[in-house]
């Protein structure tokens, strides 16, 4: 049962065709408000959209120079009073291995992209004297996580951000939180070596991935 009412307000979420995304997409729903997802791909956005009832899929490559652009002007004038930075990649490998491509790719997904999207959002978010910026970080930006230094250190940079722009946005009534989720069973760790499963397992208390829901 969902106790707040976000009747009135619109929410854009990243990534939210599926995983994590979606679910906080489908519990926005929910929870009446207006949801906008994002998605690689148009097509898979209008559908994941469609599917759960939310009001608009929108497509944008995020490895595009002008992703954030594209996504601005796929939501038009619509006033955003909730972002959800969750879309995210990982690119795992042993440092050593990784090239700069690798590396650069998942800070620039992770955290880059992130930073200019929420820059776009919060002057019309100061403006209406509302707003709430929720960016998915990971509990690994905590803890670290062997072959993740990329991942790794993304999240602890979205983290020490997220920080930092609460202070900034506060005074106009916008605030800026962290989410850091354990181990979820998504798309991107469906793929798992089962050592590897195994071996996170026993770092969980429940001895299990969690769900996104």
């Amino acid at each position: 049962m969902y106790t707040i009412d976000l009747t009135g307000k619109t929410a854009l979420v990243t990534g939210g065709t599926r995983g994590i995304g979606r679910a906080i997409a489908e519990a926005y729903i929910k929870a009446g408000a207006n949801v906008i997802i994002s998605g690689s791909k148009v097509e898979s956005a209008q559908k994941a959209a469609e599917e759960m009832g939310a009001v608009k899929g929108i497509g944008a490559n995020l490895f595009a120079d002008d992703a954030v652009a594209t996504i601005l002007e796929q939501l038009g004038d619509t006033q955003i009073d909730i972002l959800v930075n969750n879309a995210g990649i990982t690119k795992d490998g042993l440092f050593i291995k990784q090239t700069d491509e690798q590396f650069n790719d998942v800070i620039n997904i992770n955290l880059a992209k992130c930073a200019s999207l929420t820059r776009a959002l919060v002057p019309s978010m100061s403006r209406n004297k509302f707003g709430r910026i929720i960016n998915i970080a990971s509990v690994v930006a905590h803890m670290g996580n062997f072959g993740q230094t990329n991942y790794v250190a993304a999240k602890a940079g979205l983290t020490g951000f997220t920080k930092a722009l609460s202070m900034e946005v506060a005074r106009k009534n916008v605030t800026a939180n962290c989410i850091a989720p354990g181990f979820i069973k998504t798309d991107m760790t469906k793929d798992l070596p089962e050592k590897v499963v195994t071996m996170m397992n026993e770092k969980i208390p429940a001895r299990r991935f969690g769900e996104a829901e």
